[in-house]
């Protein structure tokens, strides 16, 4: 079996009128994921990562959406602060690899 058949991918656009975009890799990961949580995001503690910003720096940059980074206090022997991340845009996904396996 082909690796690129293997990795993740998402085909999706922003709604109302916005151009499908097909994105791989941990970037389709981490979409998946803000689209899950909705209004409550995400955190790299609550799904784990190695490189969160990373990939929100990529959505945000490479395919023109809208996601907030909200700061939030932690407490414990490493307290310190963590990100939320909020997808803001309405996206939509029109197939995915998990789709695309399913019907081979």
């Amino acid at each position: 079996m082909s690796r690129s058949r293997d990795k993740v991918w998402v085909r999706a656009k922003v709604l109302p009128d916005g151009e499908p975009m097909t994105i791989y890799g941990r970037e389709a990961w981490c979409l998946r994921r803000l689209i899950e949580a909705g209004e409550r995001g995400c955190t790299p503690i609550e799904q784990p990562a190695p490189r969160w910003s990373a990939y929100v720096h990529d959505l945000k940059h490479k395919f023109g959406l809208v996601i907030d980074t909200v700061h939030e206090a932690h407490t414990g022997p490493y307290a310190g602060s963590h990100a939320r991340y909020v997808l803001r845009s309405t996206v939509v996904i029109l197939e995915d690899s998990d789709m695309a396996r399913a019907a081979a």
